[in-house]
């Protein structure tokens, strides 16, 4: 599958997410590992199969094997960290933070790929499981390392896209019912 191929399974409604899945599709202000890389976490984050295959699909031709599950590892990773962080920072009960999370997330250490690609794909996939604990984390690794404010816009602006193709393709799932 494909960009092109999920884009041909949107809803005439969803034209705006067609053109945006086109934009980012041809945008090419971040590195190759670092765009297709949000590619592949960020369709596992939207847990839409057919979204996921898509991106990966797109993606498989671009990354090496090694950052293609570094990759994935984001979105599951982030899957895990987001609740657990999340619920931190909604909580009004300060004892809570003063706990060890007892999560294994070695992988946020050692990711295989450079550590500032991996991060700015953690905060893509934070965003869109809406944890603001992690964003700020990863956000301000991703600055340290070097990368501009518009890399991280960026990077959250291909979230959203492809979060919007995976509930135009369950909002049509829905309407075709």
């Amino acid at each position: 599958m494909s960009i092109a191929s999920l884009q041909d399974r949107l809803p005439s409604y969803a034209r705006d997410v067609k053109l945006n899945l086109s934009a980012i599709a041809e945008d090419d202000s971040l590195t190759p590992q670092q765009k297709y890389g949000l590619f592949v976490a960020c369709g596992h984050a939207t847990r839409n199969a057919d979204v996921a295959a898509a991106l990966e699909g797109e993606a498989a031709s671009h990354l090496s094997a090694e950052a293609l599950d570094a990759a994935r590892g984001a979105g599951v990773l982030m899957g895990m960290n987001n609740v657990y962080y999340r619920f931190l920072h909604l909580t009004s009960n300060p004892e809570y933070r003063t706990m060890p999370a007892r999560l294994r997330m070695q992988l946020i250490g050692k990711p295989g790929v450079d550590k500032v690609d991996f991060e700015l794909w953690c905060l893509a996939v934070s965003a869109i499981n809406g944890c603001g604990m992690c964003m700020d984390s990863h956000e301000k690794v991703v600055r340290e390392g070097g990368l501009p404010a518009s890399a991280v816009q960026t990077a959250v602006r291909f979230a959203a896209i492809i979060q919007s193709a995976a509930v135009a393709l369950e909002t049509a799932a829905v309407v075709a019912a």
